[in-house]
């Protein structure tokens, strides 16, 4: 079977590590897929697609006939720390980790074609908000995780090269909110996901809902819930009533998970506008527009 990658992971490797580097490896994945397929002894089904932005997923089974998930991913993308925060978890509010090294994991297979961005809108905020929860456990000592402090340093250097006036005032917005909440220092150090949306939890056999493809990072729990709080960000720059809508799920989803709603709403700020900044670089100006749009509501 070829093992050729979707477009979206093309697109969101070449946007987010440089078109040489993801090139080369894009290149070797083929070849790569197909060594780690024979050394498991996988029966291939299929690639997942349109698939994630960070890794190629095929759903295999394993000698015994069970239904599984592979996961390859690049060495540049640092997939050892999403396999230690599968480890941590073991499963509890997360997929199953089976095996893995490499940047190749063998998962648990879930329903890749149901997340939660198939339920009405409350009810995807609900399960979201619960799934989370069971995810925010402390690390482990000499966990080697970064800190948001630290993942946040160069997205905020990047942010400052920004010269689009229309932009710079929501940028320099987010970096002093940003500058405020790190000076500040964390409230806590939880084991967070990193890339928490509705979109990141999957239907599940064990569990209704599961939680996939982190991208774990040490902080408060705020961080780990801004990226939530634009889910569907569409949605609500098309409603009228999309402003105060925005912050009432602030809000409301502070509330409903005992967060400090004006640190939730700083760090959405930061992860909206960096968002934004990166979408306008990339050439996807719509994206980019929705993104700052919402951000300047908060």
């Amino acid at each position: 079977m070829a093992f050729e990658p979707p477009q979206r992971l093309v697109r969101t490797l070449s946007e987010t590590y440089g078109e040489s580097v993801a090139g080369e490896w894009l290149g070797q994945l083929p070849g790569i897929t197909q060594e780690a397929v024979k050394r498991r002894e996988l029966t291939v089904e299929r690639v997942v697609a349109p698939g994630g932005g960070s890794s190629l997923v095929v759903l295999v089974r394993r000698p015994d006939g069970a239904p599984a998930a592979l996961k390859v991913a690049p060495p540049f993308a640092a997939p050892g720390a999403e396999r230690a925060a599968l480890a941590h978890w073991k499963g509890w509010g997360s997929v199953e980790l089976i095996s893995g090294s490499d940047g190749q994991l063998l998962l648990e297979r879930l329903h890749t074609e149901t997340s939660l961005r198939s339920l009405p809108e409350a009810k995807a905020l609900l399960e979201a908000a619960g799934t989370v929860r069971k995810l925010w456990v402390e690390p482990v000592a000499e966990h080697g995780f970064e800190t948001v402090a630290e993942r946040t340093a160069p997205q905020a250097a990047a942010m400052r090269t920004t010269s689009d006036p229309q932009v710079v005032p929501l940028v320099t917005a987010a970096l002093d909110a940003r500058e405020e909440l790190v000076a500040a220092g964390p409230t806590e150090l939880m084991l967070l996901h990193g890339a928490f949306r509705q979109g990141k939890v999957l239907s599940g056999d064990r569990a209704p809902w599961l939680a996939v493809g982190p991208v774990p990072v040490v902080g408060e729990r705020a961080y780990d819930l801004a990226r939530l709080v634009r889910d569907r960000v569409e949605d609500l720059v098309a409603a009228a009533s999309g402003a105060s809508a925005t912050r009432r799920r602030v809000n409301k989803l502070a509330d409903s998970l005992d967060i400090d709603s004006e640190r939730l709403r700083g760090w959405t700020l930061f992860r909206a506008v960096e968002s934004g900044v990166r979408a306008l670089e990339a050439g996807r100006r719509q994206d980019a527009e929705l993104l700052l749009e919402f951000a300047d509501w908060l």
